[in-house]
């Protein structure tokens, strides 16, 4: 039995709005391969975290405390929406706290957002560690981590092997809350402390998703 730790995007479950088609398929997937492994899928807030965080800046709140719990609580609505959609196949306590991981049965754990400073891209890391998984698998709506951001720069390039050093010049140093980067500043530099892997791929693409739990060729991008 192989142990997977997946960062599901909140952009992949809530593009604009739920996407229910994804979720059936995916939801399809981790079933097919449950019986035999463990998956433990922490959620991200994404477009819903965004969007109240945007509400907040615009009335003035711009106390990062209160812009993180925001964030924290669309993490957790969103990892409670993937929660349900496994119904009894999943535990029925989420994560919310990874140094206080829920037991049961269940080889499908959700979880969601901590506490303000740390997001679920954290999250993931410190649950890989504690659940001895090889890798956080962050699944995202790129294909590949980019020499620079490909929306603003058409040559950017795609990489698929990365060091974490290499990683972290790419995405800096600091947290901000609702930041927008291939995985999080503060979660690359616990990753490489801890000895971790991490995986980027798009999530959207389900038959790619497969390869990598089948340990197959896959496209997307790798840091040790």
């Amino acid at each position: 039995m192989k142990t997977f730790v997946l960062s599901l995007g909140g952009a992949i479950v809530v593009p604009e709005e739920i996407d229910t088609n994804f979720l059936k398929k995916f939801k399809k997937l981790i079933l097919k391969y449950s019986k035999n492994n463990k998956f433990y899928i922490i959620v991200g807030g994404g477009r819903t975290c965004r969007k109240y965080q945007a509400v907040l800046r615009g009335l003035g709140i711009k106390d990062s405390n209160d812009l993180d719990w925001t964030g924290v609580a669309a993490t957790r609505l969103n990892a409670t929406l993937v929660r349900s959609l496994f119904g009894k196949s999943a535990l029925s306590e989420i994560i919310t706290d990874p140094n206080m991981i829920p037991r049961g049965k269940s080889s499908i754990i959700i979880g969601g957002g901590w506490k303000p400073g740390w997001s679920t891209d954290y999250v993931a890391v410190s649950v890989a560690k504690k659940v001895k998984a090889e890798a956080v698998i962050n699944l995202s709506n790129i294909d590949y981590i980019y020499s620079e951001d490909p929306q603003k720069q058409p040559k950017a390039k795609p990489l698929s092997q990365l060091s974490w050093p290499e990683l972290r010049a790419l995405v800096g140093s600091e947290w901000v809350p609702g930041m927008n980067l291939p995985f999080d500043p503060i979660a690359c530099k616990l990753a490489e402390k801890q000895g971790v892997k991490l995986i980027v791929a798009n999530g959207r693409n389900l038959s790619n998703l497969e390869k990598i739990i089948l340990g197959k060729q896959f496209f997307g991008t790798e840091v040790s």
